[in-house]
Formats: C-alpha cells, structure tokens, sequence
C-alpha cells in the first residue's frame, strides 16, 4: 500500500522512448516540474505527449521540447512557445490541437471507459475534419474519440502515502481526469502525509488510481505571463 519512492528520477526511470505520455497541468500551473526535469535526465525520445499546452521556452515541457524528445502533440495551446512553433512550422513535431474543453472531455472519457462521446463544438470547423457527425434532435454533433496513455505524470498539493489526493486551487486543473486515464499515474505532492490525516471529503484522487508517488522539491512557481495595467488607464 505504500506507494512512495525514493526520487523523481526512479519514479520515471521505466517510462521508455516512444511513450504516450500525459503531463497535468495549465501553462505553468500545477505542472509535475519535478517528473518532467527526471524524465529529462533520462534522455529518452519519440514521445507522444498529452497536455493542455507547453507551458514557456526553458522550464516544465518546454525543456522536454528543447532535448528533442518529443514527436507529437495533443494539447489546446501553444501561444506562448516559440520553440513548439519553430518544430511544427518545419514539420519536426505533429502537433494536434483541441478545444480546450473537448480535451478534457476526451481525457475524463479515457478515464471512465466511455470510447468516444458526440459534442457540437468545432463542428463546421476544421477540428470536425474526417470525424463522424450525427443529428441528435434537432442539432448536429462531432463525435469525439477518448483518450488513454502509456504514464500519466500529475501535480497534488498533498498527497497520502496510499496515493490519495488533494488539490490546491487552479493547480487542480487537469490533473485529476488525467491520473484515471492512464496505464501508469505518477504523482508528485509538495507535501506528503499519513495515511488518515486527508479530510476524506478533501480527496480528489482516490489512491486507487495512483501508482506511484513522489515527494517534489525546490518549487519555483513562476509566473508565465504579467500584465500591468497602468493606474487611470482604460
């Protein structure tokens, strides 16, 4: 039942090249830093990555891009990259881009064992191109096929040596569909605790669908873009 491990570089040291792997996450917040710098370390290539975008040149996925070591993309933004955008214009990366909450849709669904799902978003769009539509009374729908990975790497803010978890606000965000749609769920928690000390109304994640669990450390929690406004301006 004890599900920890000693280090972010063991917890990821069987994920091998060509894997389709889920990273939780928004931009910078709630991202598995630590998993993502081990599975850096590894020096493994031809990923197929699964994550609402790619955060910024030189931290959390953006380090994954500058070693090479990934060969497609499933995610719904990547304005804020340009590496990403200097791979997919040369035709170095597959990138396929999502309604934002269609991804989740499509996760959660991988999740809960549901194939596909009919939605009306993108339909007339090139996001419909090649998809099965259906009238479903009087309005048309794109069906939308689930999604599953190899690993699934998430963020909690504390986690349980049993693997269950709470999460800390928006750091929430993709990370609890992503842990239940994967063959493997590696967690990294700031702050690990007891067995019998989470609220259990507080649990997200319940440790049945985390395998293992790592402590992280020296969070640096940037910001990814700031904007100020000047006082008295519209």
């Amino acid at each position: 039942m004890d599900k920890v491990v000693s280090s972010a570089d063991a917890a990821v040291a069987d994920i091998g090249s060509g894997a389709m792997v889920m990273l939780g996450g928004f931009g910078l917040c709630g991202i598995p830093e630590n998993l993502i710098a081990a599975l850096v370390r590894r020096g493994i290539s031809g990923l197929h990555t699964i994550s609402n975008n790619m955060g910024v040149d030189g931290f959390g996925m953006g380090l994954m891009l500058e070693a090479g070591m990934i060969a497609s993309h499933i995610g719904s933004y990547v304005g804020e990259n340009r590496r990403l955008e200097t791979l997919v214009l040369r035709g170095e990366l597959n990138l396929t881009l999502v309604p934002q909450g269609t991804l989740a849709e499509r996760i959660r669904a991988g999740g809960a064992g549901i194939p596909a799902f009919y939605t009306p978003t993108g339909l007339g769009t090139i996001v419909a191109e090649g998809k099965e539509t259906r009238t479903i009374g009087d309005r048309n729908y794109v069906l939308e096929e689930a999604l599953h990975a190899d690993v699934a790497l998430i963020k909690a803010w504390r986690g349980d040596r049993h693997g269950n978890l709470v999460y800390r606000k928006t750091a929430r965000n993709f990370n609890p569909v992503m842990a239940t749609a994967a063959d493997l769920t590696i967690v990294e928690v700031e702050e690990l605790v007891e067995p019998g000390v989470l609220d259990p109304d507080h649990i997200v994640t319940p440790g049945i669908y985390v395998d293992r669990v790592v402590v992280g450390a020296a969070y640096v929690k940037p910001i990814e873009s700031k904007f100020i406004q000047a006082r008295g301006t519209a």
